[in-house]
């Protein structure tokens, strides 16, 4: 039961990230929100070093992807795709401070320092590297991030998505 949850939330999140396309709420998904005024932004006073730096990685799948972001804790944020030239940019706060917050939720200590590699031919793997360890986006204690790196890897894109403004 519990790996079959796993392969759901994996499969949604696939999906999510091999759409790219349209909003959240269009999706039948939950509608996005914006943080409230009283939720500080990553620029304000919300302390960064602990998520971020963090670099996410797309690899293989059906697509093949060889896609990369990574991301300051100043918020800019460099990306590159197989054959495109890499893009800098820099992340809004409606995508910035929820991806921060969430890296703020994971207990890095406990992931390893391995490389994650492919399960099974065309795997696409996610992964998500911060404070010299690295995890599968699939990991249960990557949870948080969940959300916020599928929203990243589909707004950050290049040409820089509109969450993601060129430098």
């Amino acid at each position: 039961m519990k790996n079959l949850l796993r392969y759901t939330a994996v499969a949604a999140l696939a999906g999510l990230v091999l759409s790219g396309c349209g909003d959240e709420s269009s999706a039948g998904g939950t509608p996005a929100t914006t943080p409230t005024p009283s939720t500080p932004s990553v620029t304000e006073s919300t302390p960064v070093g602990v998520g971020l730096p963090m670099t996410v990685t797309r690899t293989g799948g059906f697509a093949g992807f060889d896609d990369q972001v990574l991301v300051d804790a100043d918020g800019n944020a460099t990306v590159s795709s197989r054959g495109k030239e890499t893009v800098r940019c820099k992340l809004d706060p409606t995508l910035l401070t929820p991806l921060a917050s969430a890296a703020q939720q994971v207990d890095w200590a406990s992931l390893a320092v391995v490389k994650p590699t492919a399960r099974h031919p065309d795997d696409m793997v996610i992964a998500v590297t911060a404070n010299g360890k690295v995890a599968r986006l699939d990991d249960p204690k990557l949870k948080p991030l969940v959300a916020p790196v599928g929203k990243l890897l589909t707004e950050a894109k290049i040409p820089p998505g509109n969450l993601c403004k060129p430098l």
